[in-house]
C-alpha cells in the first residue's frame, strides 16, 4: 500500500469504529511513510530511502523505530509524521492492511446445542 500525501485515506469517510488502534499490533506501523515539509520526526527516527526521499527509519524488524515493542504504541506520538497523523484508524487503509497481515477474517461454524434427551 502506498500512502499519497494529498489524500492519505480516501475511505477514511468509512470509518469501522470497531477496530481501534489498542487491539491491533500497530500493523500501519509496517508501511513506508513518507516525510513531508512541516514534519518534525526527531533526527534518530529518520532515514533515506532507495530515491534518497526521507522517510521514517525502520527497525531490523521491519517496524517503525518510533514503536513501543510492548505496548504497540507511537513513542513520537506528539511529533508523528502527518501521514500518519492523517491514517485513519478502522478506514479503509487501516482495514486492508489488517487484512493482508491478520489474514481473512475467518468463518464461524455454526454449532447447535442440543438439551439432554
Amino acid at each position: 500500500m502506498i500512502i499519497d500525501a494529498m489524500n492519505p485515506d480516501p475511505d477514511a469517510d468509512s470509518i469501522d469504529p470497531a477496530i481501534r488502534c489498542a487491539d491491533c499490533e500497530a500493523v500501519c506501523c509496517r508501511l513506508p511513510v513518507l516525510l513531508l515539509p512541516g514534519d518534525s520526526v526527531p533526527l534518530w527516527a529518520r532515514d533515506h530511502d532507495e530515491h534518497g526521499l526521507e522517510i521514517v527509519a525502520k527497525a531490523d524488524d521491519g517496524w517503525c523505530v518510533a514503536l513501543d515493542r510492548h505496548t504497540h504504541r507511537c513513542t513520537i506520538y506528539a511529533t508523528r509524521p502527518q501521514i500518519c497523523a492523517d491514517f485513519a484508524m478502522g478506514g479503509g487503509g487501516c482495514r486492508d492492511e489488517r487484512a493482508a497481515w491478520y489474514g481473512p477474517a475467518h468463518k464461524t461454524i455454526p454449532i447447535a446445542v442440543l438439551d439432554d434427551v
